[in-house]
C-alpha cells in the first residue's frame, strides 16, 4: 500500500534537507528502492523503476544528510506529469538531443515550446530491470524504442551499473593522496548504449548522446564550478539557453566558470568541447559541501548533440558540460524544484548496428574541515573556496 504524506509533511520535505534515512524510509514507502553501502556509513539509495537513477548518497547512512534533491510532492501524489515527471535523483540516465530537429524530445516538427515538449518515456516513467546485484553495485537493462523529430527511429538497449567507490579509489581517480579526515561518498555509473537496429545511426539522419544529470539541492551559498580549457578555441559557455544569464549570476574567469546554484532563477550554461574538461563540481558554503562530479571525456571528440530548442545550422555542435539551476519558468510560476543540477554528455553516438558506447560518470562528496576540502577543491577544479564562496555577494 502506497502511503501518502500530509500536504504539510511534503512541503516541510521539500524545503528542508532530510537525512539519508529519511529519505529512504520515503522511498521505500512508494518504490523499489535499493540501498548500496561501503565503508565508514557511505552509501546511496538506487531506484530501478526511475530507470536505475540514483536518488540521493550519504557519507554516514544512520544520521547523515541525502544529498540528492527529490521530489517528495510528486512522488507521494503518485501522479504521472504530462511533459515530464521530475522525480528528483542525483544521477539520472538521459538521452539527447533535445532540441532540433533530431530531438527526440519533440516530435513531427513540432514547434519548440513547452506546449510541445515531451520527455520520452524511457527516460523519464519506464522502469528498467534488475540483472545482477551486490552489497555495492547494481545492474539494470531497458531495451525501446524511440522516434527523433525527423522521423528517423532508434532501436535502443541501455546497460547501466551503479557502484560504490572507495577512498582508496577515489584518491587515484582524483588525485587526491590526503583527504585529511574528510567524510566521503563516491559512486559511479556505467551507461552503455548499443544500437540494436538495423541501420546505422549518422550524421544525416540524427543520433543519440548519453546525458548524464545530477539533481541537488540548492542554497543562497551553492556556486556550480566548471573548469574550462583557457588553450580552446571560441567561446567559453553559452549562456543563451533559456535566455541570457545576468552576470550577477555567471562569472568567467581564468580557468573557472562560477555559476549560482541558487535555486531562484531558471538559467543554463554550457561548455562546448574545446573548452571543457573531464570535471566539473560545486561548493555549498553554508553546509560545507563539496560535490565533484568527474567523467570520460575525450578531448579530440568534436561532435556532441545540440540540445537547443531551434532549428540549428550545427545539429552537432552542441555542449559536453552543462548546469541547471532552476526557477519559475514565467513570473507567478511555480519552478519544478527547485533544485540545481550538474550534467554531462557523451559525444554524438554514430554507432553501426550492435555497436556500442559507454559513459562513465563519478560523483563525490565531501565534507570536513574547510582546509582540506580547499586542497580537495584546488587540486581537482583548480578552485580556491574562499573565492568561490564570495562570488555572488
Amino acid at each position: 500500500m502506497v502511503v501518502v504524506l500530509s500536504l504539510a509533511a511534503v512541503m516541510a520535505a521539500n524545503e528542508k534537507n532530510m537525512t539519508f534515512a529519511e529519505d529512504v524510509a520515503f522511498l521505500k514507502k512508494h518504490t523499489n528502492a535499493i540501498v548500496l553501502k561501503g565503508e565508514v556509513g557511505a552509501a546511496v539509495a538506487v531506484v530501478p523503476a526511475y530507470q536505475c537513477r540514483v536518488m540521493t548518497s550519504t557519507t554516514s547512512v544512520k544520521s547523515g544528510e541525502g544529498f540528492g534533491w527529490i521530489n517528495y510532492k510528486l512522488i507521494s501524489s503518485g501522479k504521472v506529469q504530462k511533459h515530464i515527471n521530475v522525480y528528483g535523483g542525483e544521477d539520472r540516465f538521459w538521452l539527447g538531443p533535445e532540441g532540433g530537429q533530431f530531438s527526440i524530445f519533440f516530435k513531427d516538427f513540432a514547434p519548440f515550446d513547452l506546449e510541445h515538449w515531451q520527455t520520452p518515456a524511457p527516460i523519464d516513467t519506464d522502469a528498467y530491470k534488475v540483472v545482477q546485484r551486490s552489497d555495492s553495485s547494481v545492474t539494470c537493462m531497458h531495451q525501446f524504442r524511440l522516434v527523433n523529430n525527423s522521423g528517423t527511429p532508434f532501436d535502443v538497449k541501455v546497460d547501466r551499473t551503479v557502484a560504490l567507490i572507495g577512498r582508496v579509489k577515489a584518491t587515484g581517480l582524483l588525485g587526491v593522496p590526503d583527504m585529511g579526515g574528510v567524510q566521503m561518498v563516491g559512486y559511479e555509473t556505467r551507461n552503455t548504449v548499443t544500437n540494436i537496429g538495423k541501420a546505422a545511426w549518422t550524421e544525416m539522419d540524427g543520433a543519440l548522446s548519453i546525458w548524464i544529470l545530477g539533481m541537488f539541492k540548492p542554497s543562497p551559498t551553492t556556486t556550480v564550478i566548471l573548469p574550462y580549457n583557457t588553450s580552446g578555441d571560441g567561446r567559453v559557455v553559452n549562456d543563451t539557453y533559456f535566455g541570457k544569464v545576468p552576470a550577477e549570476r555567471l562569472k568567467v574567469s581564468d580557468g573557472l566558470v562560477l555559476f549560482s546554484g541558487d535555486g531562484k532563477m531558471r538559467t543554463k550554461i554550457g561548455l562546448p568541447p574545446s573548452r571543457a574538461k573531464d570535471v566539473v563540481g560545486s561548493y555549498d558554503a553554508s553546509r560545507n559541501l563539496l560535490t565533484i562530479v568527474k567523467f570520460t571525456f575525450n578531448p579530440e571528440a568534436t561532435s556532441y548533440v545540440n540540445s537547443m530548442w531551434e532549428l540549428q545550422d550545427k545539429p552537432f555542435g552542441g555542449d559536453v558540460t552543462n548546469s541547471y539551476n532552476d526557477g519559475p519558468p514565467k513570473p507567478g510560476a511555480k519552478p519544478l524544484g527547485p533544485f540545481y543540477e550538474l550534467e554531462t554528455s557523451s559525444p554524438a553516438m554514430f554507432l553501426s548496428p550492435w555497436a556500442s558506447h559507454t559513459h562513465l560518470s563519478q560523483t563525490f562528496h565531501f565534507t570536513g574541515p574547510r582546509e582540506a576540502l580547499d586542497k580537495i577543491s584546488m587540486k581537482v577544479l583548480g578552485a580556491e573556496l574562499d573565492a568561490v564562496s564570495k562570488a555572488f555577494k
